[in-house]
């Protein structure tokens, strides 16, 4: 091989080299931005844990409170479960209606003597 072409090869192994550490550099620079901000909120919530919270009245455990207070507890969580379902039920109708009135158009490709 006549030496230009290892010259051509040799300059091209080079332009690899500082194009490749080029890359890795700016790669590790983006990637110690997010650690260093990972880290930061990681430090924000490690001392916020230190520090005291507002002491409420301690309550009894569910199994020694009188069964009334249960019950009345089950029957609100019940009565949040019936509204969220309804919500739900009021969602779907809506999507419903909306294509009943609004059918989905066949895509262009698909002909009449496909269906």
């Amino acid at each position: 091989m006549p030496w230009w072409i290892w010259l051509i090869l040799a300059l091209f192994m080079v332009a690899m080299i500082v194009i490749g550490c080029v890359y890795a550099f700016r790669h590790g620079v983006a990637a110690a931005k997010e650690v260093g901000a990972t880290v930061g909120q990681a430090g924000e919530r490690i001392s916020r844990m230190g520090e005291p919270v507002e002491s409420t009245e301690p309550q009894a455990p569910f199994f020694t409170q009188p069964l009334k207070v249960s019950l009345d507890r089950y029957e609100a969580a019940q009565v949040d479960v019936a509204k969220r379902a309804g919500a739900k039920r009021e969602r779907h109708g809506k999507v419903w209606e909306h294509w009943d009135r609004d059918p989905i158009k066949a895509p262009d490709f698909i002909n009449e003597t496909d269906k």
